[in-house]
């Protein structure tokens, strides 16, 4: 449209419309170019996820039975998806067979209900100095 009317103008007789059209058309490409730019060196950049995001991983984990607390969340996105480092806290007086079972059920849990491409997740005994978020 807007070289349209840098064209239609000039042929009119309108000569200085076709430099406006063109420093139009120049802002537009240039904005675009600057949206594409910053989106993709943000995801070069391993951007964590957004709040929202973030906080449905943590409830998902929390709502896992057996997890008492989780600490040290790390996301980051990957294409599409999200990657995520997450430690757990369990009771102490589990197996480490038990403690790996609520580990892949929180894994499990929150590849199924959000966008994880990949989750690895540390299994810690639950402490009382802890500076987790608690369930």
């Amino acid at each position: 449209v807007v070289v349209a009317v840098g064209i239609i103008g000039n042929l009119a007789g309108f000569a200085w419309l076709d430099p406006v059209a063109a420093l139009a058309v120049g802002a537009l490409v240039t904005r675009m170019g600057y949206t594409f730019s910053y989106d993709a060196l943000h995801d070069l950049m391993d951007r964590s996820v957004d709040s929202d995001s973030e906080q449905e991983i943590i409830t998902t984990i929390l709502a896992t039975p057996g997890v008492v607390a989780l600490h040290d969340l790390k996301t980051r996105r990957a294409g599409d998806g999200i990657l995520v480092d997450v430690h757990i806290e369990v009771p102490g007086d589990l197996s480490v067979a038990e403690g790996h079972d609520i580990a892949l059920l929180a894994r499990a849990r929150v590849l199924n209900s959000q966008n994880v491409l990949h989750m690895m997740i540390h299994i810690d005994p639950c402490r009382a100095d802890s500076d987790a978020i608690i369930a």
